[in-house]
C-alpha cells in the first residue's frame, strides 16, 4: 500500500461508526455478534503492523469486560425485569424508607440475567466498532486532515488518539521483556508491576507528539475579522447542537422522525463554522490525503448498514431486531437486517491491501 493508492484515514471512521449506529438500534445478540463478525474480518484483511493497528484486541477484552460488570451489577442491584424462573437468591440488603426501589441482593432471574447480557453486547459491539476504527486508521494522517478551524485543538486531541496505541504497544513490549526474564505475566501482581510504567511510558510518548506538532507551529493562526470570528462560532456550535440532537434521535427508538433533519442541518451548519473557521490558519499541507473513490466505497458502505438498520427498526415487523426476555425466547436472525450488516465487509475488498498483509500471503 502506497501513499497513491491509501485510503483516506476518514473513511475508516466514518465505516466504524455506521457500523455503531446500526447496532445501537438493536438488542439481538446474533446481529450484534455478525456485526462484531463483520468488523472483525475487515480488520484482519486490512490492518498493517503498525502500533496503533494492536488496539483492537484490547477493545474486544473491554467489551466482554463491559458485559461482566454489566451482568454482575444486575445481580447485585437488581433490575426493573421482573421474571418468573429463579437462578438463585442473594443475601438482601435492608433498604431504607427514602431508597424505596432500590434493592441489593434478593432473588435473581433468568430474564434479567438474559435482559443483562443482550444490554451489554449492546455497549460491547458499540465499543468494538471504535476499537475497529482506531486498528485500521492512521491517527497521524487523521489528525492532518482536521479542517484548519480544528487546528487549536489538535495538540490535545493527538494526545488523546495515541494514548492508547501507545499503551497496548507498552503493554506488549514490557510482557515480552518479562516472559524473557522468566517473571510472570498474568495475575493481579503482574498487572501491578505493569500498570504504571505502561500509563506513564504511553502518557509521555503521546505529550512527546505533542510536543513536537506545538514547536513546528501546529494551530498557529492569523487575524480575522470580529465578525466572521463570531459567525464561526455561532455556526459552529449551533451545528454540533444539532448534530447532537440528531444523533440522539437517532439513537432513541422515537426520535427517527426529527434525528435525520436535525443531524444534515447540524452537519451543514458545522461544515460552514468549519470552513470559515480554516480562514484563521496560516498552516500549509504538504501531501495532504486524497478522498478517492476507495474512500468513498468505504464510507459509503458504513453509511448504508446505518441506514438499512435505521429504517429496519422503523417498519411493521422490527420485532426480531430487540428480542423479548418476558417470557423468555430464543432471538431470530432477520433477513434483510442481516444481509444489510454484510454490506460491512466491502472495505475488505475494496481497500488497499497493506504490504505485511500481502507478504504473508504468499
Amino acid at each position: 500500500m502506497s501513499r497513491s493508492n491509501a485510503l483516506h484515514a476518514g473513511a475508516w471512521w466514518l465505516w466504524a461508526l455506521g457500523l455503531a449506529v446500526a447496532a445501537s438500534r438493536t438488542t439481538n445478540p446474533l446481529l450484534l455478534g455478525l456485526l462484531v463478525g463483520v468488523a472483525g474480518y475487515v480488520v484482519a484483511a486490512r490492518r498493517t503492523d503498525a502500533p496503533w493497528a494492536r488496539s483492537y484486541g484490547a477493545f474486544v477484552k473491554l467489551g466482554l469486560l463491559v458485559i461482566g460488570i454489566r451482568v454482575a451489577f444486575s445481580v447485585a442491584l437488581g433490575s426493573p425485569i421482573a421474571g418468573t424462573h429463579v437462578l438463585f437468591t442473594l443475601p438482601e440488603v435492608p433498604m431504607p424508607g427514602w431508597a424505596d426501589g432500590v434493592r441489593i441482593g434478593g432473588r435473581v432471574f433468568a430474564e434479567q440475567i438474559v435482559f443483562a447480557l443482550y444490554d451489554g453486547a449492546k455497549l460491547a459491539t458499540l465499543l468494538i466498532c471504535v476499537g475497529a476504527a482506531n486498528a485500521l486508521a492512521n491517527p497521524a494522517r487523521l489528525l492532518k486532515s482536521l479542517p484548519g478551524a480544528l487546528y487549536e485543538a489538535g495538540v490535545a486531541v493527538v494526545v488523546a488518539m495515541t494514548f492508547a496505541p501507545n499503551m497496548v504497544a507498552d503493554v506488549l513490549r514490557l510482557r515480552t521483556v518479562r516472559r524473557l526474564r522468566g517473571r510472570p505475566t498474568g495475575g493481579v501482581r503482574a498487572v501491578a508491576q505493569i500498570g504504571l510504567p505502561v500509563l506513564e511510558g504511553a502518557l509521555e510518548r503521546s505529550v512527546a507528539v505533542a510536543a513536537s506538532m506545538d514547536a513546528r507551529g501546529y494551530g498557529r493562526t492569523a487575524q480575522v475579522p470580529p465578525a466572521v470570528r463570531h459567525t464561526t462560532t455561532a455556526l459552529t456550535l449551533g451545528g454540533l447542537l444539532g448534530v447532537c440532537a440528531g444523533s440522539y434521535g437517532l439513537l432513541a427508538a422515537e426520535g427517527a422522525r426529527f434525528g435525520v433533519p436535525l443531524l444534515v442541518a447540524g452537519l451543514a451548519a458545522a461544515a460552514g463554522g468549519l470552513w470559515l473557521g480554516g480562514r484563521r490558519s496560516v498552516r500549509s499541507r504538504y501531501r495532504p490525503d486524497r478522498w478517492g473513490v476507495r474512500s468513498w466505497l468505504v464510507a459509503g458502505s458504513g453509511a448504508a448498514v446505518a441506514a438499512l438498520m435505521v429504517r429496519a427498526a422503523t417498519v411493521p415487523g422490527s420485532e426480531a431486531l430487540h428480542p423479548g426476555v418476558v417470557p423468555l425466547t430464543a432471538p431470530e436472525l432477520p433477513l434483510w437486517p442481516a444481509l444489510s450488516v454484510l454490506i460491512g465487509l466491502l472495505p475488505a475488498f475494496v481497500a488497499p491491501v497493506p504490504v505485511g498483509a500481502k507478504e504473508s500471503t504468499r
